[in-house]
């Protein structure tokens, strides 16, 4: 079979020759090392190199781009990935003042403004400081921002051009992988406990907020059917290690119709929606995993008890992809990566539906050999 017939087999719930693998996010530290040169992939590390290319000016910022595009394809065929990430972190803002190496300001020093840094060792660009701007204090504050998006809802018009470097990966491989997708996001800010607040005590501004973001998703639906691959990435993080940010009623009042139509949007072209969260998802599983009618879950927390045979046991049309742990690969050893790995490829022979790698980012710090001994455990036991 090829790496594609793989994946397809995986969302079908068909047998298949082998298990398929795949990297949910990669450091350009560690895709260095695999491709023997300064890697294009990544994420705070790709937004510094994006903004650094967009203050040099010229043809500079064309050159990051074609660099990016092309080696998030090579590191999928180096590291023999039956399902590619092509598209990775941007930051496509010009940047206004660069202070010294690493530091970047947005706006005005004088008024309003942001400065971020990049730092090395951990491949993160952060915003360090920001002009005194007052944040909203009240849920009603935020009020402007959900008007913003309706506003912002009516004009929206999306344009294959958005996703041209998506249909170039899918063409580079000519059916040959199968690629990831992007463009179905949908909760509420869960990270922001202003946006919490407003959950219980401005429902409707939580409403409105949700249906705006529906709104952008099914008109970027319109357009991704015509981009070549079904598997659309989306969701948003919403839980921690003891459980969800809001209570399972207001998921299902909230968030759960939003999802439901995005499902039924996607099934109308042929399309797989897809949802990702870190954390513990089991108190909202019938609903997300169920009665949402999404077709896959990725960025599987497997330290917060999110288990592949579990899930597979309980939910067996939910296609899962992941199955080890960005902390096991950073902070264990590569006796525990191999044996992750393993146990995760186990995992997808007993059970099928899964597609095995690492469910989030392989961070920076992590040690390479740590790395190298869960991709070598995944092909060997495929």
């Amino acid at each position: 079979m090829t790496s594609l017939e793989r994946v397809q087999a995986a969302f079908a719930n068909r047998p298949s020759d082998h298990a398929p693998i795949y990297l949910g996010s990669i450091s350009s530290r560690i895709a260095s090392r695999v491709l023997g040169r300064d890697a294009h992939v990544g994420g705070g590390m790709q937004q510094y190199r994006e903004a650094l290319a967009l203050w040099m000016g010229g043809g500079a910022h064309d050159d990051f781009l074609e660099r990016s595009r092309a080696d998030a394809l090579e590191l999928g065929e180096r590291l023999d990935l039956d399902y590619v990430r092509p598209l990775y972190w941007r930051y496509n803002v010009m940047p206004d003042a660069r202070p010294d190496e690493y530091t970047f300001v947005y706006g005005d020093l004088g008024g309003r403004h942001k400065v971020m840094r990049f730092f090395p060792n951990d491949e993160l660009y952060c915003v360090v400081s920001q002009s005194d701007e007052r944040a909203p204090q009240d849920p009603d504050e935020l009020e402007p921002i959900v008007e913003q998006m309706e506003a912002e809802l009516g004009e929206y018009q999306p344009s294959p051009i958005q996703y041209a470097d998506l249909k170039s990966a899918v063409e580079h491989f000519k059916g040959k992988r199968a690629v990831s997708g992007i463009g179905v996001s949908h909760t509420l800010p869960a990270y922001d406990p202003i946006w919490l607040m407003a959950i219980k005590l401005r429902p409707d501004l939580a409403e409105r907020y949700l249906n705006a973001s529906l709104g952008y998703t099914l008109r970027n639906i319109e357009i991704l059917r015509g981009v070549g691959t079904p598997y659309l990435h989306g969701g948003g993080d919403f839980s921690g290690n003891a459980g969800p940010f809001f209570s399972p009623a207001d998921f299902e009042r909230l968030v759960l119709p939003g999802l439901q139509k995005i499902s039924a949007a996607c099934e109308q072209y042929g399309l797989h929606h897809m949802f990702a969260s870190d954390g513990n998802l089991w108190p909202v599983a019938d609903a997300l995993f169920g009665r949402s009618g999404i077709h896959a879950y990725y960025e599987i927390d497997r330290d917060c008890g999110m288990d592949l045979r579990r899930l597979r046991r309980e939910y067996p049309r939910l296609t899962l992809l992941g199955g080890i742990s960005s902390a096991t690969l950073h902070t264990g050893s590569a006796a525990d990566a191999a044996w992750e790995a393993r146990d995760a490829i186990e995992s997808a022979k007993e059970y099928g539906g899964i597609i095995v790698g690492c469910s989030n980012m392989v961070v920076a710090p992590t040690p390479y050999e740590n790395f190298m001994a869960m991709m070598e455990s995944l092909h060997k036991n495929k």
